[in-house]
């Protein structure tokens, strides 16, 4: 049961963490042909598009990618609880 635990965790850091840089990503000029933005825009998409449908934008600001980390570290600190309160 603790496997299941550690690999919902280490999930969610790697996806808090593709997030987090595709939105650094964003501010510079990059084809869309790059590798590593075909790369995060494939691992970070499911959880950002239907974000953004419900996400209004704050001006010409897209806080969507705030917002996803921001429920997947909840996400993380209820694997946690739930990982100490079954031992």
């Amino acid at each position: 049961m603790n496997t299941i635990y550690v690999f919902l965790s280490t999930l969610i850091n790697v996806l808090s963490f593709a997030i987090f840089i595709r939105a650094i990503l964003s501010w510079f000029p990059m084809r869309p042909d790059n590798p590593i933005a075909v790369i995060l825009v494939q691992i970070t998409e499911p959880i950002l598009g239907p974000l953004r449908k419900v996400v209004p934008m704050v001006g010409m600001m897209d806080i969507t990618p705030l917002v996803a980390i921001i429920l997947l570290q909840v996400m993380s600190r209820l694997v946690d609880y739930m990982a100490y309160s079954y031992y």
